[in-house]
């Protein structure tokens, strides 16, 4: 039995992954598309900024340490930017010495540490991303 024609499937979240190292990038893309997003990629702070900036993203993955302009940077840049809509961001780190302070300080939305728990990951992006009712 088929449906109804105009019904359209839900749009897919898209979420920009911002990481300097491209194995995290990928990995990380890999799993997000496997749960059905559009996942587009970054390398740096400036690259990032310059994607969302032109096509903003339902949601930012951005991790805190990479050269030149790190994700506090970043996040603090989009949080100040009048004429971008206000896009969820959610840092990532290795390092233990950032604490989710910092980032929510930046104006982040919530701070996962690596090597990251997938499932954990996958719970925060869904509450993130819940349309609200």
């Amino acid at each position: 039995m088929q449906g109804n024609p105009s019904e359209r499937p839900p749009k897919a979240d898209r979420i920009l992954v911002v990481d300097d190292l491209p194995d995290n990038c990928f990995l990380l893309q890999t799993m997000l598309k496997s749960e059905g997003y559009q996942v587009e990629v970054a390398d740096s702070g400036p690259a990032a900024l310059h994607k969302i900036t032109t096509c903003p993203p339902d949601l930012v993955l951005l991790d805190v340490m990479m050269p030149g302009m790190d994700g506090f940077e970043v996040t603090r840049q989009l949080r100040h930017d009048p004429a971008l809509p206000f896009i969820p961001v959610l840092l990532v780190t290795g390092h233990s010495d950032p604490e989710p302070a910092d980032g929510f300080d930046a104006g982040a939305d919530d701070f996962v540490r690596k090597p990251i728990d997938f499932d954990l990951l996958l719970n925060r992006i869904r509450a993130i991303l819940q349309p609200v009712s």
